[in-house]
């Protein structure tokens, strides 16, 4: 019992000491997490109210979209409200919460994009049996697998991080609790945990991201094959897909080719993830989407046509 960790607290550095740069940052952060909540928020609204958005891809959206609301949750409003206090400070628990959430939402979401790679495979190489293949049941399996990996990969993390010694210095240089920076803390040498954790992550995101690639390299070499009425279409719809995909593994990938490696741009990172992404999944889908421009459009009639009435 010669360890044990005194540490009750940590303290977040945040993203700048300076006071009219964190004014600025926190009227940025406020709309960009408002918005992005709002986003969200209409795309479930829409795909649930609208009979003709009943499908297997958007019933994947959704939960896309409801994944993204929590991934902007768990660290955004804390961040937001930090920029208005001068000890930015966080406790043990609150520190080990945040870190099973961001890799639980951060899992689920690697998961999802493959399951809905999986859904316009099938749309684009087996479109008569699509709706066969892709019944309800299998939609909501697959939803499930990805909440199921997203927390066992969290929990894995986790059962490690909470039982090491924390002793000592006690700043986290983000506005966070990132795991690889809190496992730097512990008072023991921590090499192979960083390995592990690293493995972890890295295998989850390298599997998901092969399996994507994979995937629409097919789809575009099928599309490509198709006549050009429908190639339009998937090629639209394909670009959206492709674009999220891009954005989300982007900056998965540059933490992971330097890891325990602390670099300015990690912090900007961290902010796509939590801030940005969450923000620009409802744009890309919504704006390059004809069935939910069209459903946006009934709905801002019902409500004009509603006002009229009363």
């Amino acid at each position: 019992e010669g360890y044990r960790s005194v540490v009750t607290e940590f303290i977040l550095l945040g993203l700048s000491s300076s006071r009219e740069l964190q004014l600025f940052l926190f009227f940025i952060f406020s709309v960009s997490y408002g918005a992005a909540m709002l986003g969200n928020i209409l795309i479930i609204l829409l795909v649930i109210t609208d009979s003709h958005l009943h499908f297997p891809m958007y019933f994947l959206l959704i939960n896309l979209s409801f994944i993204d609301m929590c991934q902007a949750t768990f660290a955004t409003p804390k961040m937001i409200a930090d920029f208005l206090n001068e000890y930015k400070t966080i406790t043990f628990q609150g520190c080990m919460s945040q870190i099973f959430f961001l890799h639980v939402f951060g899992g689920s979401e690697m998961v999802l994009l493959v399951a809905m790679a999986y859904d316009r495979y099938i749309a684009i190489c087996k479109p008569l049996h699509y709706m066969t293949i892709m019944s309800r049941r299998v939609c909501t399996v697959l939803v499930g697998v990805s909440w199921t990996i997203g927390i066992l990969h969290s929990a894995s993390h986790l059962v490690f991080t909470v039982n090491l010694p924390f002793c000592g210095p006690n700043k986290v240089d983000n506005f966070f609790c990132d795991l690889p920076l809190v496992i730097k803390l512990a008072c023991l040498d921590t090499y192979v945990l960083e390995i592990l954790v690293l493995t972890n992550s890295g295998l989850l995101s390298l599997i998901c991201f092969l399996l994507l690639l994979i995937s629409y390299t097919i789809m575009l070499a099928t599309v490509h094959h198709q006549a050009s009425g429908g190639m339009s279409k998937a090629l639209s719809t394909l670009s959206a897909h492709v674009t999220v995909v891009v954005l989300f593994f982007g900056p998965i990938i540059f933490i992971y080719i330097w890891p325990f490696e602390s670099f300015p741009i990690d912090k900007f990172i961290s902010v796509c993830f939590t801030v940005f992404t969450p923000l620009l999944n409802p744009m890309i889908y919504t704006l390059r989407n004809k069935d939910v421009k069209e459903a946006m459009r009934k709905l801002r009639n019902r409500h004009t046509v509603s006002k009229q009435v009363f």
